[in-house]
């Protein structure tokens, strides 16, 4: 069996576990070394550390503290690994605890958060799911189960201080151009809630100053959501500190392709097993910048979709030129009308597209000035026939529960 470096206990908090950090910086020391070729478990606390309930309020999404996220398991550090090295990293096996089989998708509040739709959906909302062994439903969304996909949303090595430097720059010149947009258009360096891991408390205060949010996606891996990268696959990280600085958390039990409802895959806690190699001169030798990975050979077998076009004219009627970003919200926006006419409200058809293994695609990037990007939606996740046909769409009976919505209206 391998060994478990890092344990989490999940009735404690984060901040109490020196061997978990919510933040990116060169500094953050590292929690344990392993050598090329190792194997080891690491385990994880749900990205917001304890901050949502099982239950049925949404009041916990509402007020959730997002300065606090993500928190990570790490960093790991891999014997002989040094920067321009490519970390090549195994997911050999993961799962959620077997005391906390359960997880949870929300919608932020415009005013907390935001996400893909939160024009749309401006208000707090949670769903529940529940696991059976490698299957989910949900008390909140009748009629739909499906098998999960479980993988890391985030997973990533130690930025170099001139590569965390070149983050927020770019970064806050970002949000110069917009400062008073909610929500913000990225998430700052805040130091008031940073949790540096094992750093000493006087470098600590100066460190969590400049440390990088854990919120996006960036060259070292970070926040990127790839569904695909379940048991089975392997990933290339670009290494920019001695030892590289392995960190992973942010654990998914499934999740559609978009992530769309920002806290849109079914967030749980858990565990991960992984195994490391090192390629020396491994960025140079394949001109790698950004990580690059190979798919699980395990997913689940979903061969009947309906897919939804959509193309780069927004909601009220505005031309975008090859826009895929709007593309894709509107193929999102129309599943979503689909799903209402068999009974879904809307706040439960945009929970499935965010924790169904939905397939989202860019399909065509070069007819002016129209973009066209596809949803596709699984349609062996429903219970009943979800197709059209000459009868018209058939209302469910038990689809009248909804996402719990908090206590605000906006």
């Amino acid at each position: 069996m391998a060994d478990t470096l890092i344990k989490i206990e999940l009735d404690k908090s984060p901040y109490e576990n020196d061997m978990i950090h919510n933040r990116w910086h060169p500094d953050i020391p590292l929690v344990a070394t392993v050598k090329p070729g190792d194997d080891f478990i690491v385990e994880c606390y749900d990205w917001t550390g304890g901050q949502i309930n099982n239950d049925d309020s949404a009041d916990d999404v509402r007020d959730v503290d997002l300065t606090q996220v993500h928190f990570l398991s790490g960093p790991v550090g891999v014997e002989g690994a040094e920067p321009g090295d490519l970390l090549e990293v195994d997911i050999l096996d993961i799962g959620a605890f077997k005391e906390s089989q359960w997880g949870f998708n929300g919608f932020f509040s415009k005013k907390n958060g935001g996400g893909f739709l939160t024009e749309h959906f401006p208000e707090a909302q949670k769903s529940i799911w529940d696991f059976n062994g490698m299957f989910t439903k949900s008390r909140h969304i009748p009629n739909v189960e499906f098998a999960g996909l479980i993988h890391p949303g985030l997973i990533g090595c130690l930025p170099s201080k001139e590569m965390l430097a070149e983050w927020n720059r770019r970064e806050q010149a970002l949000v110069e151009t917009n400062p008073n947009r909610v929500p913000p258009l990225a998430a700052l360096p805040y130091a008031d809630t940073a949790h540096m891991g094992r750093m000493p408390a006087d470098q600590a205060r100066l460190a969590a100053a400049e440390g990088a949010r854990t919120v996006p996606p960036r060259e070292h891996g970070g926040n990127c959501d790839i569904k695909d990268l379940s048991r089975g696959s392997k990933v290339y990280f670009p290494v920019y500190v001695k030892g590289g600085g392995l960190s992973v958390g942010d654990l998914h039990f499934s999740q559609g392709d978009g992530e769309i409802t920002f806290c849109g895959a079914i967030e749980m806690a858990g565990w991960i097993h992984l195994r490391v190699n090192v390629i020396k001169d491994g960025m140079a030798k394949y001109a790698i910048k950004n990580p690059i990975f190979k798919p699980s050979p395990i997913k689940p077998r979903y061969d009947d979709y309906l897919i939804f076009e959509g193309i780069s004219v927004d909601e009220q009627g505005e031309q975008h030129y090859l826009d895929v970003h709007v593309a894709y919200r509107q193929a999102c926006l129309n599943a979503i009308e689909y799903m209402t006419k068999f009974g879904y409200s809307r706040a439960q058809a945009y929970a499935i597209l965010g924790c169904a293994p939905v397939e989202g695609h860019i399909s065509g990037v070069v007819d002016i000035p129209n973009a066209c990007a596809t949803l596709w939606l699984p349609t062996d996740i429903f219970d009943f026939n979800i197709n059209p046909g000459a009868d018209g769409p058939q209302a469910q009976a038990n689809s009248t529960m909804d996402v719990p919505l908090s206590a605000d209206k906006e």
